[in-house]
Order: C-alpha cells, then structure tokens, then sequence
C-alpha cells in the first residue's frame, strides 16, 4: 500500500538524493545480492525498501548543536548494481565501488545478504575489516556465510584489476553470539588472528571502548582504509525479523546505531555495507527495513562529525 506522507517545507525528509555525477561526501549504491544465500531470502527487495523507509526520517541531528545532514554533506545516489551475484556480477560491483570511492568519503552500499562485503570491501580498497554481526561468516565455499573468509583468502575471480586481500589481524568482528555458530569456526577465527569481540564482552565493556579498539586494529598498517560490514541479524529478532537469522537475546537498535555512528566518525572508514535484510520477510510495520534505514542516517551522522561537532548517541 502506497502511504501520502506529509510535507513540511521547515522539516526536509531523507532520502530522494541527486544521482552521483563527479563527487558527493557520501554516496548511495544498492547491490541486491542473494541467489547464494544459505537460507531463501527476498533480500534483493530490500535496496528499492530501504530508499522508501528513509523518506520517514528527516535529516536533522539533534546535537548539540543541531544541524541538517543536507546542510553540511553531498549525499548521492549511485542507483543499483544490476545483477551484482556471480563471477561477473562481483566485477561490476568491485569497479563501481572503486570509481565511487574516488569520488567520495563513504560508500553505503545497501544490500542485499552478506555476500555483498566482499566486493564492496575490494571495491574500496579495504586494508581492514570491521564487522556487527552475530556470525563469523567464515564458511568454506561462496555464500552469504564467506565473505570474511573470501577476504582472506580469495582473489575475485571476475574482477577486471588485481586487488589486494585483508589481512586477518586487521578484521574485527563485533557482537559474535552464543548457539548462533560452531567451534571449528571460532578456532579458525583464532588461529587466524581475527579480533573477536562476543556480544557478552561489547556489554560489558560499551559501545565507545570496543569501537575505538576496533577502530585501532582495523587502522593499522600504512594508508588504511577500513570497511564496516554492518549485518542487521546482529539485532534482537524482536527488533529485525527481517533477518532470517536473527535470535533473540541480541543487540538492540539503540546499540546498533550508536556503534555504527562511533564507527563511521573516523576517517579511516571509507566504507560500508547494510545486509542481510529481507524486506519481503519483514513484519507489517516494517520495523528491519526501517532499522536499516536509520543505519544510513547514523553512518551519515558519523561522517558528518569528522569534521562538525555532532554529539554521539547517548539513549
């Protein structure tokens, strides 16, 4: 059902931004990935919902000082990867990510399941990793369950250019849970030297200490550039039933978008994805896609403080 939204000319709402032409602050891509997922998903409906889901929202950051993301970013819209699954499909979306990171500060790509990390990743010219997500998505084979493994160990196969990998003591996962993964997994995440924070340490120790650690680890080296995988399934399933693996017990939406803002205010992060969505699994208020939506908004928030004095979250 199509839903008339009010206007306001004294309260601008988000989203409808100018396509990208030659530069932005930001920028917009959806890569509708998921004909590898482990589980049937309608993810690639979810770019087109969260576009629509981000008109509920305005563009104002309370602060203090209180100002309209508008005022003091470019944001564009890159429009959608056709059909970024497959060999040639992850090509495509490697080279448009690369010409949109020249181009801009911060990539968004909205996805799409998790299988979109690894080209947006390579795409930006990641040299660390930092993951919210509930699972280590280090599986064997290509799926929405590989990418950090891909990262490590494979080059795309229909990529046009050479691109580096990320070396695994450079990645940080963020919010790994109990009964949601295997051993095996969590002993090749150790033997590997990726940092693994569980959702038990994140509670205890806060949102602001374990972003700046990651933030460190994932900085390392000369020149970085650090990607953020932010996988919703990292949520409470009470908060993202969109998410086909979500459980209860995990991160609320205050968490996850107050660590996506203390993540995206550094300037080494030059990237990053919203997955795992299914916008046509979603409850009737569409509470997942309306997250996700928020997610861009907080990583728009985060980008702007880089340079204006916008006040973290806080609730």
């Amino acid at each position: 059902m199509t839903v008339t939204l009010s206007h306001d000319p004294l309260w601008p709402r988000a989203g409808r931004w100018p396509s990208f032409e030659e530069g932005a602050d930001a920028v917009l891509l959806g890569v509708p990935t998921w004909r590898t997922s482990l589980s049937p998903t309608g993810a690639h409906a979810t770019p087109a919902a969260v576009r629509d889901a981000l008109e509920r929202y305005g563009t104002a950051v309370m602060g203090p000082p209180a100002l309209d993301l508008n005022d003091v970013l470019r944001i564009a819209d890159a429009g959608d990867i056709h059909e970024p699954d497959g060999d040639s499909g992850e090509a495509d979306t490697i080279e448009r990510v690369r010409e949109l990171s020249s181009g801009s500060d911060l990539v968004i790509a909205l996805g799409g399941d998790n299988s979109l990390t690894y080209p947006v990743a390579l795409g930006s010219g990641a040299t660390g990793l930092i993951t919210f997500d509930a699972h280590f998505d280090l599986r064997d084979g290509i799926s929405n369950g590989t990418p950090v493994r891909r990262l490590v160990q494979d080059s795309p196969a229909g990529s046009r250019t050479e691109t580096a990998r990320i070396d695994p003591s450079r990645i940080v996962q963020i919010g790994i849970a109990d009964f949601a993964n295997s051993v095996a997994y969590a002993d090749r995440a150790a033997d590997w030297g990726i940092r693994v924070i569980t959702l038990d340490e994140l509670r205890r120790r806060g949102i602001d200490d374990v972003a700046a650690e990651a933030l460190e680890i994932a900085s390392a080296g000369i020149d970085p550039r650090v990607h953020l995988d932010i996988d919703v399934d990292v949520c409470d399933r009470a908060v993202a039933p969109g998410c086909p693996a979500s459980v209860p017990g995990g991160l609320h939406a205050w968490e996850l978008r107050a660590l996506a803002r203390a993540v995206a205010s550094h300037p080494n992060v030059v990237s990053a994805d919203i997955a795992e969505v299914d916008a046509t699994a979603d409850a009737d208020d569409a509470r997942t896609v309306r997250l996700a939506a928020l997610c861009v908004l907080e990583l728009l928030a985060g980008l702007a403080s880089r340079s204006v004095n916008v006040a973290g979250r806080s609730d």
